[in-house]
């Protein structure tokens, strides 16, 4: 049978529902005539036209008509006790009133039972037709829930009344004893432990498995991940259950297990207020805000409604890309203000922070990739170095309350040209940042941003999209990696907690083999290792093995916010600054090295 649409559905329920009504007082009439004296034939006509006219009064009420009765519950059924009661009970009083005798209490107490019996059973059906007539021609995925709770439990009815998932809840597992060999909802059961799971879907032969455990810890997410590491099987994750209960959120939109939830990162508590009151109403500067770093850190400032957000940028694609984005969201909220300029631009930066006037500074924009910038070191020194100079200076000029440049962990102990430049970026917020200045200037730094352009992530996908392999430079090497939000929104923390002169570490957590990432990547796609391949490259032009946050010199214990660590790193004075730069600038045969010498004090 094909599926039937819901308005040919509608007319079916409610010719059907008269049918009922309309003969059910004759019906029972002639069940009831054998045993008691006839009945006035002219007072059934009249009890069954009430009757009629009541029911389909009351079904509107309690819109019997417009429910996804292939969903029904007890709820549902409910509806239906209440509808037919008060059509009966209505029916009684209007034709005793009408009549003057009293009413025929048995022919009315038998009506409303077959009212409940077959109004109620046709509702019923559509549950049956649903599940196995329909349901009986949709191939459904064998499919394994952790977690035997109320989102377990949710879950599994929902996949049991919606086709569309086209999943099967075989079992569930559950590392509570007390929830062992217990039935969840029609016939699902608790069979196990978590750590079974490999077993059970051997046994069981399942394609899929879902989370749903709604408090569940970052940590004991990755450690379910590598248990349920089974080839062939796609693991996925049901949103939360306080979206869920809210209406937010469907329980059935399920979100793949993906990167970022392998970290093992808990999410960090931001401190609201004080950086509302560094934001809010205000205006506020983002150079680079086109930049997969820079755009976040535009939206997580816009969560606060600055009255003003400037995104400057030099790639007018970019730029004009965010400006949209948030101007859909925050129109008539925040004036957003698009401009298109470049921080080597020295008047033009201080045009833009003299007209803007703006109370925070961040500063994104910078050349990024380590490779791109061994070959060409002059533009990293502009961009980077001189780019940061300028937009400082600008800053100061316009009597900018905060300034907060947006480092990297290659700027510690950098062998590299990328590195080094930010390093040197660091030395001159640190120098320009004094008492006599009304901009307090400080650098944030942390590693690797999941899914940030030019990071690894976007080339994995490209290539296994292309069939792989997936290139690495070598077995061991390590990065620190953490998400886009996460790093923004610690920018911002950062950013309000800082007095000036500060070097802010963020806590990456611990450094993840780039391989590893390489094979999470590969089963998450729904791959075989085997199948896309890994191959090793070698290391490339000023690449480094394992990454640092902080070398020896500016380790500092003390932690000023959760996951937010101050560095010691040692100043320098401007003007021996601005001497070696201009060194660099003039004998650039030998500035490259000299540039890398000088971020690691060797000159």
């Amino acid at each position: 049978m094909a599926q039937i649409s819901a308005r040919l559905r509608l007319i079916m329920l409610i010719i059907l529902d008269s049918v009922i009504v309309t003969f059910s007082v004759f019906l029972g009439y002639i069940i009831l005539e054998p045993y008691f004296e006839s009945y006035n034939i002219d007072l059934l006509i009249l009890a069954s036209i009430i009757l009629l006219i009541s029911h389909h009064v009351f079904a509107a009420l309690f819109n019997l008509y417009h429910r996804a009765w292939e969903y029904a519950s007890v709820n549902e059924l409910m509806l239906v006790v209440k509808a037919v009661s008060s059509s009966v009970l209505t029916t009684l009083i209007v034709v005793s009133l009408i009549t003057g005798s009293s009413p025929f209490f048995r022919l009315y107490f038998i009506t409303w039972m077959m009212h409940l019996i077959l109004i109620g059973g046709s509702r019923l059906f559509w549950r049956v037709y649903r599940k196995y007539i329909i349901g009986k021609n949709i191939k459904k995925k064998p499919t394994l829930i952790v977690g035997a709770g109320q989102g377990g439990s949710m879950l599994v009815r929902q996949m049991l009344r919606s086709s569309d998932m086209k999943m099967e809840p075989v079992l569930a597992v559950d590392d509570d004893k007390n929830k062992q060999k217990i039935v969840i909802t029609e016939g699902v059961k608790v069979q196990g432990y978590i750590k079974d799971i490999p077993e059970l879907v051997k046994k069981f032969k399942i394609k899929k498995i879902i989370i749903a455990i709604p408090t569940l810890s970052a940590k004991r997410l990755k450690e379910i991940n590598d248990i349920c590491n089974i080839e062939g099987i796609e693991l996925f994750k049901m949103p939360n259950i306080e979206d869920v209960l809210s209406g937010d959120i469907e329980v059935n939109q399920l979100k793949k297990v993906d990167l970022e939830d392998l970290l093992g990162r808990e999410p960090v508590e931001l401190d609201m207020a004080l950086i509302s009151n560094e934001l809010s109403h205000k205006t506020i500067l983002v150079t680079g805000a086109g930049g997969s770093i820079g755009s976040e850190i535009c939206r997580q400032v816009c969560k606060f409604e600055p009255s003003k957000i400037i995104l400057l940028g030099h790639g007018e694609n970019s730029i004009y890309l965010i400006n949209q984005e948030l101007t859909k969201l925050y129109k008539n909220k925040i004036e957003i203000i698009p401009v298109i300029a470049d921080v080597q631009n020295k008047s033009r930066l201080q045009e833009v922070m003299l007209k803007y006037k703006p109370y925070v500074v961040y500063h994104a924009a910078a050349h990024k990739h380590v490779p791109l910038m061994e070959a060409n070191p002059f533009e990293a020194m502009r961009n980077n170095i001189l780019g940061t100079r300028n937009t400082a200076e600008a800053a100061i000029n316009a009597e900018v309350n905060k300034f907060v440049m947006i480092s990297t962990d290659k700027a510690v102990n950098p062998p590299n040209v990328m590195g080094a430049t930010k390093r040197v970026a660091e030395m001159y917020i640190q120098c320009l940042n004094h008492e006599n200045s009304k901009t307090d200037l400080v650098a944030v730094r942390f590693g690797n941003v999941l899914g940030s352009r030019g990071s690894v992530i976007p080339l994995f996908k490209k290539q296994i999209e292309a069939g792989g392999p997936l290139t690495v430079t070598h077995p061991d090497i390590t990065r620190y990696f953490m998400t886009i939000p996460e790093a923004s929104r610690l920018v911002l923390q950062a950013g309000a907690i800082a007095t000036g002169g500060e070097i802010f570490v963020l806590d990456m957590g611990e450094p993840v083999k780039i391989v590893d990432l390489a094979k999470n990547i590969i089963r998450l796609s729904g791959k075989k290792e085997e199948d896309i391949g890994i191959e090793f490259t070698g290391m490339r032009p000023g690449e480094k093995l394992f990454e640092e946050l902080l070398n020896k010199n500016e380790i500092h214990s003390e932690q000023v916010y959760e996951k937010i660590y101050r560095g010691k790193a040692i100043t320098i004075p401007k003007s021996e600054l601005d001497e070696v730069i201009n060194e660099f600038f003039t004998n650039k045969n030998e500035s490259k090295e000299k540039l890398i010498q000088f971020a690691n004090r060797k000159l």
